[in-house]
């Protein structure tokens, strides 16, 4: 007997189908996943009332929609910011797999934006972070972002330019270092880390390194930045001498698409601190180091790996 075949289900509802595509641009244009998360239900909300059959590219105009809730949010997030105990740094994106995206991946989430280049991105204005995002991160053109930002096509372009400019200003470019020497350079830190080796972590700090610690006023961390290898190294090494106990372990993860480490207990896996780190020339010239539970809730335990 000749099997019949089976009625396709229905289609997916696209705010569904683009969900992850969405929080993608929504967590780099806000470097947070909470405020994300919060953009994505009110897009959610305004899809429900929207009249679909309007609509001839959904994707484009849930875009539209998640971006100008950001561009709203950014204003009253910067004064939120500014009112931050110590430095507020993004919300760090752990994962524990190696390799390359995918090209479905980059599609659904834009090429990596390190934790360094967001941090750099809270430089911005808010039309000119939007404008950067959509168009370098995700190669959304110029006459879908200015009907996003309700600016001319050249308009959004020189907004473009403009962030693209100050971004490299920062020492920041999409594409990062390369891969390879960013990751010898983290190995090394988190070797001379664990020995409490000062020389052996002067010799993979830049000589102007800058540590940043967001601890939110939760956890007790360096409230403004930390300059030089001398000071650096020997904070490190305080800091290991006094946290890292027995159950304490560090580990390699892909930070935000990079090489970075995390602190983590043994026993449970939980996540205790994210580092992230700007590397040039085989040394390490920024460290991002985030403390704060509020920011680590949503990163997986070590053990699941």
């Amino acid at each position: 007997m000749t099997a019949q075949p089976t009625a396709p289900g229905p289609a997916p509802d696209a705010f569904e189908a683009n969900r992850r595509y969405l929080g993608s641009v929504a967590y780099r244009l806000l470097g947070s996943f909470t405020d994300a998360e919060d953009v994505l239900q009110d897009a959610w909300l305004r899809w429900q009332g929207a009249d679909r059959a309007a609509v001839a590219d959904p994707r484009a105009f849930l875009t539209t929609v998640v971006t100008r809730l950001c561009y709203d949010q950014l204003g009253s997030a910067r004064s939120r910011r500014e009112a931050y105990y110590g430095e507020w740094l993004p919300e760090p994106s752990v994962s524990y797999t190696d390799g390359p995206d995918s090209p479905a991946d980059l599609a659904e989430r834009g090429e990596s934006v390190s934790l360094a280049l967001l941090t750099v991105l809270e430089q911005l204005t808010p039309a000119e972070r939007a404008a950067f995002v959509l168009h370098d991160v995700f190669a959304v053109g110029f006459e879908s972002i200015a009907a996003s930002l309700d600016r001319t096509p050249d308009a959004t372009r020189q907004l473009a330019s403009r962030a693209r400019r100050r971004v490299k200003e920062g020492g920041r470019h999409p594409g990062g270092t390369d891969p390879a020497e960013h990751r010898r350079a983290v190995e090394a830190f988190a070797s001379a880390s664990t020995r409490g080796d000062i020389l052996g972590l002067m010799a993979v700090l830049d000589p102007d390194v800058v540590w940043h610690a967001d601890g939110g006023g939760i956890v007790r961390a360096a409230a403004r930045p930390v300059r030089g290898a001398d000071k650096v190294a020997r904070l490190v090494a305080g800091l290991v001498a006094k946290w890292f106990t027995p159950d304490a372990a560090i580990g390699l993860a892909a930070v935000n698409g990079e090489p970075g480490l995390v602190w983590y207990e043994r026993g449970t896996g939980s996540v205790g601190g994210v580092l992230a780190f700007a590397v040039a020339g085989g040394r390490i010239t920024e460290a991002f180091v985030v403390v704060n539970p509020e920011k680590l809730g949503r990163i997986e335990p070590v053990t699941t790996r």
